[in-house]
């Protein structure tokens, strides 16, 4: 995690001058806002990452002489013959379609959002499934 929090501090650096170089040459308010604000949030990340490494262990992408295979690993547990994703995808497509049609839409999919919502979290809490 060094790595990324040095990358990220970096990156805070340049967002900075960029954002104070805009803001004298254009006078333009709305983007310097902008690119202060994502110096904020580079520095606010970069910080997050340098205090967090000090605290755990250093992974393969802070030695130098690590090869790809040494940072593999388990990547976490997928719910294999879930329809619940498909729900609430289904459900977040037709909220933004409403923002566009119209907002009648919004209204309709809030039950679609709430029903793949509900059967994700809680989907290993009742069925067949119950004892995973």
């Amino acid at each position: 995690m060094k790595i990324q929090g040095k990358m990220f501090l970096w990156l805070s650096v340049f967002l900075l001058a960029v954002a104070i170089t805009y803001g004298l040459w254009s006078k333009e308010p709305v983007g310097t806002t902008g690119l202060f604000l994502a110096f904020g949030l580079s520095i606010m990340i970069g910080y997050y990452l340098a205090f967090t490494a000090r605290r755990v262990d250093t992974g393969a992408q802070d030695n130098k002489e690590a090869d790809v295979a040494d940072d593999a690993g388990e990547l976490g547990f997928f719910s294999p013959w879930s329809w619940q994703p498909l729900i609430l995808g289904l459900g977040g497509a037709f909220a933004f379609l409403g923002v566009a049609l119209g907002w009648w839409l919004v209204y309709v999919s809030a039950p679609l959002l709430l029903i793949g919502l509900f059967g994700w979290v809680f989907e290993y809490y009742h069925g067949v499934n119950r004892t995973q």
